[in-house]
């Protein structure tokens, strides 16, 4: 490592899905004069896309052949002449999103980008489109050439969480959990809330089964395999504690107990995590060893090209990113 990045950082945004609310909340957030002084901006995207977009919004997007303080460069896009529907899952739509999130890892891997900043995709299009991986985080990861420790982090302020097991059945769940994942997730979980400017992260760690297992009446996951992952954490000068009831720990959390909480499977974090902050919620692709960031939210596609759609989430997106790609020390090769 060559010490922590000197230079601005540089942002590779794609529109997501393009048959969402995607080119609405790019445009929204390229017109504010604070983002672009903030970072070198590249989007994948037409320079005529992104005007339309912006015309559409009755916003104005400044672009230049080279990103600036004051301006973004539209760097265009492999599929940018491809037809899609508005408002539908196509697989054209998923082909284009996959076309712009490959080319933004691409100008990762050359050294051009500092952190990649998605809007919202839609899984079914992306299926469509051939992606056979169980979500986009692995998609990366296999693009990426990463093989280690992975996790999807959701973040509301003030909170943050990670997940042992994410897109699989809920049946499977139970046979996914060991003490290793745990305390990976754990790990993972300390070192991003670290780099997002918590020195000493307080973190909480979910059971699995109703009211903790109940001491082995309601399940053995607990005892076997949570607690001996929270135990290998808090070796490592972590501070982490559990397993707690996961239907009263976000309490705590969200009265500002905790910083970060693990959770091990899917809807047990992320349905807490959309109460607290839907508006605001924001996803890291968790590990990878670029910053790769998106809104919690979906496609809206029932509101498309009504310039109606929030800009929280995707500003809140942007910032993290900032954050993230600031703090990441750099090799000789970036």
């Amino acid at each position: 490592m060559s010490g922590i990045r000197g230079h601005r950082p540089r942002i590779a945004l794609t529109p997501g899905d393009p048959s969402g609310i995607g080119f609405e909340l790019v445009a929204k957030l390229l017109a504010e004069p604070f983002n672009l002084a903030r970072a070198d901006v590249s989007v994948l995207a037409s320079a005529e896309e992104l005007s339309a977009a912006a015309a559409e919004t009755g916003v104005v997007v400044p672009l230049a052949g080279e990103p600036h303080a004051e301006a973004a460069s539209a760097v265009g896009s492999a599929l940018a002449d491809r037809p899609f529907v508005r408002g539908e899952v196509t697989r054209q739509a998923g082909e284009r999103a996959l076309a712009d999130l490959r080319s933004a890892v691409e100008m990762y891997q050359r050294g051009e980008m500092d952190a990649i900043v998605f809007a919202p995709l839609n899984k079914s299009a992306l299926s469509l489109a051939g992606m056979e991986d169980e979500d986009e985080l692995r998609w990366f990861a296999r693009g990426l050439g990463h093989d280690g420790t992975t996790s999807e982090l959701n973040l509301v302020p003030g909170l943050m969480t990670s997940r042992v097991t994410s897109h699989i059945p809920l049946r499977d769940v139970a046979q996914h959990i060991s003490a290793r994942r745990v305390a990976a997730a754990i790990r993972l979980l300390n070192d991003v809330v670290r780099a997002s400017g918590v020195e000493r992260p307080r973190l909480a760690v979910c059971a699995l089964n109703p009211h903790a297992g109940e001491n082995g009446k309601f399940g053995t996951e607990e005892g076997d395999h949570i607690a001996p992952g929270i135990a290998l954490a808090a070796h490592e000068g972590i501070d982490a504690a559990g397993p707690y009831p996961c239907d009263t720990v976000f309490i705590r959390a969200r009265d500002g107990g905790f910083d970060g909480v693990v959770t091990m499977y899917h809807d047990q974090g992320q349905i807490a995590m959309k109460l607290m902050g839907f508006d605001q919620g924001v996803t890291v692709q968790g590990g990878l060893p670029v910053p790769i960031v998106t809104p919690a939210h979906g496609t809206a596609h029932e509101i498309v090209g009504q310039g109606i759609a929030k800009t929280g989430p995707i500003q809140r997106a942007f910032d993290v990113a900032l954050t993230l790609a600031g703090t990441r020390p750099v090799s000789e090769g970036h």
